[in-house]
C-alpha cells in the first residue's frame, strides 16, 4: 500500500511516516515507480511505535527497540527488559498525572464554591 493509505489506516500523518523512515524506525520498500510501498504487517508495528511515543518513550529508545526487533527473536529478552523498564516509567507518570488531576479537582472545587458563594451574596 502507498503512504497515503498507511497514513489513513494508522491515523498517522504521511510526514510522520516519512520521519519514522528517516530515523530508521521502519523499513519501507519502494515499488517499481519509486513510491513507498508498505506491507500489511507494518500496520501494527507503526501503531506500536506511536503508542511507545505516546507513553513517553524517547525516540532513541524506540530506535534501539526497532534495531533489536530487526535482529530477530534472539533479542526478545532484551526487548522484554526494555518494555518492563518503560512500564515502570509509565506507571510513575500515571501516578504523577493522578496527583496533578487531584490537585486540579481541589482547585476547581474551591473556585466553584467561591463563585457559588458570590452568587448567594447577590440576593
Amino acid at each position: 500500500m502507498i503512504i497515503s493509505e498507511m497514513a489513513k489506516l494508522t491515523n498517522i500523518s504521511e510526514h510522520t511516516l516519512r520521519y519514522y523512515e528517516k530515523k530508521e524506525l521502519i523499513a519501507v520498500s519502494r515499488d517499481e515507480r519509486g513510491r513507498r510501498s508498505y506491507d500489511e504487517n507494518e500496520i501494527e508495528w507503526i501503531r506500536f511505535i506511536q503508542r511507545l511515543k505516546e507513553t513517553g518513550m524517547l525516540l532513541r529508545d524506540i530506535k534501539k527497540y526497532s534495531d533489536l526487533r530487526a535482529e530477530g527473536d534472539k533479542t526478545i529478552p532484551e526487548r522484554l527488559e526494555m518494555l518492563e523498564q518503560h512500564r515502570v516509567f509509565v506507571i510513575a507518570e500515571q501516578n504523577k498525572w493522578a496527583r496533578n488531576l487531584d490537585n486540579l479537582d481541589i482547585k476547581i472545587a474551591f473556585y466553584k464554591k467561591s463563585v457559588s458563594d458570590q452568587d448567594t451574596h447577590l440576593y
